[in-house]
């Protein structure tokens, strides 16, 4: 049954028309509403919610069958599918590459799957004892786009204080020209050690900027087969042993974007930060993908926040989520969220291959705070557009070094920014002065952790790739495949090849005419 038939569905649309007022926000209800697991604690008595609404959020998930279609993804269904159309149709398990710990999931597929990734992750911690033993590379470049990209590049800064001091990571994703000439102005080649990573193989920014780099790598008098290492499918154009000194696999069961718990992230976290930390990482990835499968309850940490993300979407009709870390090692979290959510549940069609008749997902952004506090947030407070945010937050800084300042610590003063914002955000301001005046209810919700840990960290990735994966559950869409990458490709072959017959930019005028 389609979303908007739901009996659920209807219920919340009854009562929306009257939310929750956050103005009577009040400590018992900071109690009430919230719940932990997994080492984090979710905190939304600032969401316009009731008791009668979790209630019915709830049904939407039983209703909608969230859970089971959780339970099957982790086990190996075909899911990545769209009924009745040509489609990718194929498992997706990211999950089993982290499912090397306590409780494995027991089902054919899944089982398969983490043997194939646990002998990856066996191949890398090899591959890390002999490139420690050479001491020989100081930098690593990690060529790729999109998910080849942005989460590993997300995840290594938010473990860099636990990283190595003597190696330096650089991330070559842009075709652009010039941020190939600001990395390589940046490294010493005979001493780095380059990363290529795509699926395919083929990714056109890829290929383009591994070609490149090799080219000056044999400009340099040095060998580029000693330099270069590949993440790739088997069988595709990467995974040729003769020109890298090691490949390593992905499969076509891991998205792009949800792959920096498989090879995509692990050899650039295991290379700085060290093989244990990336261990960790995985520890807290897999442990959040068992409280995923908790059922339908609050201790479900990613299927409440997927409910209350549906709240404030489907029924309040917010049409952006802003994504604000208050903590600075988090600093390029919100753009992996950003990818993560918005190629998964862009969708314009259901799993059937009808167009919905409701709103899909978000338009999601973010940056840290306290810096995003003093750039965007007048337009949050004061705006005419409401914008529900997800606030992430830790009791403690990562390293625990702090300094203590007017009679309170830098973490301290973090953490009141954080408090406060959530308060006022939901309370508002009366004045007179019609310029000073702050309407409230602004809804937001917060993650709390205790330290942002390699553990910590591996925990709050899975949160938010189990909450975007119970969204499109429940909205019966493909959160799994990314049709709309493609269409742009292909127009951009069409014009290279313009440019290679004319010789110079084509006007829109001769491309359309070509077309």
């Amino acid at each position: 049954m389609s979303f908007s038939n739901l009996k659920a569905t209807k219920h919340l649309k009854k009562l929306a028309e009257s939310p929750f007022n956050l103005k009577e926000l009040s400590p018992e209800r900071i109690a009430k509403f919230s719940a932990h697991n997994c080492g984090y604690k979710l905190l939304y008595a600032a969401e316009r919610i009731t008791e009668e609404v979790e209630i019915a959020l709830f049904e939407l998930a039983n209703e909608s069958r969230a859970h089971e279609k959780m339970l099957q993804m982790q086990q190996g269904a075909i899911i990545n599918k769209i009924e009745g159309y040509p489609s990718e149709n194929r498992e997706v398990l990211h999950t089993a590459t982290r499912d090397f710990f306590e409780n494995p999931i027991k089902n054919s597929n899944s089982i398969k799957a983490a043997s194939l990734a646990h002998a990856e992750v066996e191949k890398l911690k090899s591959f890390m004892k002999e490139i420690d033993q050479e001491n020989r590379f100081k930098c690593l470049i990690q060529i790729g786009i999109g998910g080849s990209y942005l989460g590993p590049q997300a995840h290594y800064e938010a473990l860099q204080l636990f990283g190595r001091k003597d190696r330096n990571v650089f991330f070559l994703a842009n075709i652009d020209p010039d941020e190939v000439v600001s990395v390589l102005q940046q490294v010493d080649l005979s001493e780095t050690l380059v990363l290529v990573v795509s699926k395919t193989g083929t990714t056109l920014e890829t290929s383009t900027n591994e070609a490149l780099i090799r080219d000056h790598l044999q400009r340099s008098g040095l060998n580029p087969q000693e330099h270069m290492v590949s993440i790739s499918m088997p069988g595709s154009p990467l995974d040729n042993p003769k020109q890298f000194r090691a490949c390593f696999h992905i499969w076509d069961w891991i998205g792009g974007r949800y792959s920096t718990t498989s090879m995509v992230g692990a050899v650039v976290i295991a290379w700085a930060c060290g093989f244990d930390i990336f261990w960790e990482f995985l520890k807290g990835a897999n442990a959040m993908d068992k409280v995923a499968l908790q059922g339908s309850s609050k201790e479900n940490l990613p299927l409440l926040a997927a409910l209350l993300g549906i709240w404030n979407r489907n029924f309040l009709g917010h049409a952006s989520l802003a994504i604000i870390p208050y903590s600075q090692a988090l600093r390029r979290f919100p753009a992996h969220i950003q990818q993560l959510d918005m190629e998964s549940n862009g969708k314009h069609v259901d799993q059937r291959g009808n167009l919905v008749d409701f709103e899909t997902g978000p338009i999601i952004w973010g940056e840290p705070g306290t810096s995003a506090q003093h750039s965007f947030f007048q337009l949050l407070h004061q705006g005419s557009t409401i914008v529900p945010i997800e606030f992430i937050g830790f009791a403690n800084s990562q390293v625990q070094q702090d300094f203590v300042f007017k009679n309170s610590s830098s973490q301290q003063k973090l953490l009141a920014n954080l408090f406060a914002q959530m308060i006022a955000l939901a309370t508002g301001q009366s004045s007179d002065n019609p310029n000073q005046q702050f309407s409230g209810n602004r809804p937001s919700h917060l993650i709390l952790g205790e330290k942002l840990s390699p553990f910590a960290l591996g925990a709050l990735l899975a949160f938010y790739e189990h909450k975007i994966a119970f969204q499109g559950f429940i909205w019966g869409i493909n959160s799994f495949d990314q049709e709309g990458v493609q269409l742009g490709k292909k127009i951009a072959d069409k014009i290279i090849q313009l440019f290679q017959k004319q010789g110079h930019y084509p006007l829109a005028e001769a491309y359309l005419k070509e077309l």
